[in-house]
């Protein structure tokens, strides 16, 4: 192309003007336009607070006696725990054999007890805890402070110290006294941390069976828990059918379904993915306490239901400090990515309570044990877990009954069966029902009362349901199920005192 003559052209040409009205238009638009004013920058509290609560731990962690050099301090870490003086220890220095680890040498197992022991000692219940329960179920005298099952406990009660002795354990494998991975390997002098070998339910009731032992206790009136608690029930009747007189078993299950797997398989990648974490050996240093908030979040959408939040929460959001509050006032409120929603504050607020309340690496064991927890025969035969026989003895008679001279009644207490309205017999049950009655076999004798609620999303009440029917189809004629409705879901075991209680009085008295 010659560029030249391309120039010349233009030059003789020369473009249009601009008319003047467009060209004031133009001025007049450029006048008004906003111009930018630097931004604030943005502002995240919610994560903000992870790197605040690192400074606490950094400010504190002179203070704090070494967990590898202070016996005084115990097993459990040196954050949150209940006072060792306010609970009781039992050390049992024999070898506990194990279902998927080699015996542990050694153990020591911290208990409370509430109510008097008979002089014959047949008065004993057995309170299994959840995940991430101490021992400190009610108050004592050692310890006034509400225990987590404070209104279920006592003199009149669901659990009536009128008539029981009850002991409850830190499980093994927990941080508030028992041995877990916090504690010192003393082949080591250091924590087991992920040393510590993966346990199982039949494991920790094991553990509390020595406890037993130690303190002269041969049978028990009954076996009672719930969530974890309810596993561990079933599983010392199963262990020790002429040794547990009753077995009861609220929201719980006899095998751990792939939803409540998948939910703490979540709750433990949160918590292993924190750097903090460092493949469990963090006890000199930091604890993964960003991923513990988060698993405990995690947890407890899973602990309640929808219905309840919609109840107490709604779509509400939360209100807004007066500094925030004033630069909204005249304009729509702007939404927060930090928690806005009050379910949010909700969940924010029970992560960070319990962040620093509990060992990490015991929740991981714990909660995994929780999933490897089947009672079908054919798992219980692959882990070379060979059932006793159903017992033989007739069941214990209630204090109230055993005391009163001899009448037909007394001979027909225990097949007073109570069949839900809500739990026809299954039409189409799973392929696996057959399985976990051939496995509940040792409980065929063992007069058993099962809980279940409908809103329960972390153990279905469908859980329930396959414990009762299982039992049954195993010849257990014994067996009362109550269904149970509400919007609390997993945790009205803790909180509906009227009808679970009254449940549990009612089957155990």
């Amino acid at each position: 192309m010659n560029f030249a003559r391309l120039a010349r052209k233009q030059a003789k040409f020369p473009p249009k003007s601009i008319p003047q009205q467009i060209r004031l238009h133009s001025t007049r638009s450029a006048s008004t336009c906003p111009i930018p004013q630097p931004q604030d920058s943005p502002s995240f509290p919610c994560v903000d607070a992870h790197a605040a609560r690192e400074s606490r731990i950094l400010a504190t962690s002179s203070s704090r006696p070494s967990s590898s050099s202070s016996s005084s301090s115990g097993p459990e870490p040196p954050y949150a725990r209940p006072s060792p003086s306010s609970y009781k220890t039992y050390n049992h220095l024999d070898p506990l054999p194990l279902v998927y680890a080699p015996p542990i040498p050694e153990f020591t197992i911290a208990y409370e007890t509430w109510g008097t022991l008979s002089s014959a000692k047949d008065n004993v219940i057995l309170l299994h805890t959840g995940l991430s329960a101490s021992s400190h179920a009610a108050s004592t005298e050692l310890n006034q402070s509400d225990g987590w099952w404070e209104q279920f406990i006592g003199p009149g009660k669901a659990l009536d110290t009128n008539q029981f002795f009850i002991i409850c354990t830190n499980v093994l494998g927990g941080c508030y006294g028992t041995t877990g991975p916090s504690s010192v390997n003393r082949a080591t002098g250091k924590p087991y941390a992920t040393n510590f070998p993966v346990l199982s339910i039949f494991d920790m009731a094991r553990a509390q069976f020595c406890l037993l032992d130690s303190l002269g206790i041969e049978k028990l009136y009954a076996s009672v828990g719930s969530s974890m608690g309810a596993m561990q029930s079933l599983a010392a009747g199963w262990l020790f059918p002429e040794r547990v007189g009753k077995v009861v078993s609220i929201s719980g299950t006899a095998r751990s379904s792939p939803s409540a797997i998948a939910m703490r398989f979540a709750q433990r990648s949160v918590l292993m993915a924190d750097p903090n974490w460092n493949k469990g050996f963090y006890y000199d240093g930091l604890p993964p306490h960003t991923g513990m908030k988060l698993a405990r979040q995690i947890a407890t959408i899973t602990y309640r239901s929808g219905p309840e939040w919609d109840q107490r929460f709604g779509r509400q959001m939360r209100t807004l400090p007066e500094a925030e509050g004033a630069k909204s006032s005249h304009a729509t409120r702007v939404p927060a990515l930090c928690p806005d929603f009050l379910i949010e504050t909700y969940l924010d607020y029970q992560g960070e309570q319990f962040c620093l309340k509990y060992d990490a690496n015991s929740l991981i064991y714990i909660s995994k044990a929780m999933d490897l927890f089947d009672m079908t025969a054919s798992s219980l035969k692959s882990l070379k877990l060979s059932p006793p026989p159903a017992r033989t003895s007739p069941p214990p008679l209630p204090p109230s009954l055993a005391s009163q001279p001899y009448s037909p009644h007394h001979e027909y207490y225990h097949s007073q069966t109570s069949h839900s309205k809500s739990h026809p017999p299954p039409s189409n049950p799973p392929a696996h029902l057959s399985d976990l009655a051939e496995g509940l076999q040792p409980l065929a004798n063992t007069p058993t009362l099962i809980l279940g609620v409908q809103s329960d999303i972390l153990f279905p009440v469908e859980q329930q349901r396959e414990v009762a029917d299982a039992l049954r189809m195993a010849g257990n004629q014994m067996v009362r199920y109550y269904e149970l409705g509400g919007v609390w879901g997993h945790d009205t075991f803790l909180l509906d005192v009227q009808n679970v209680g009254g449940a549990i009085r009612g089957f155990l008295s």
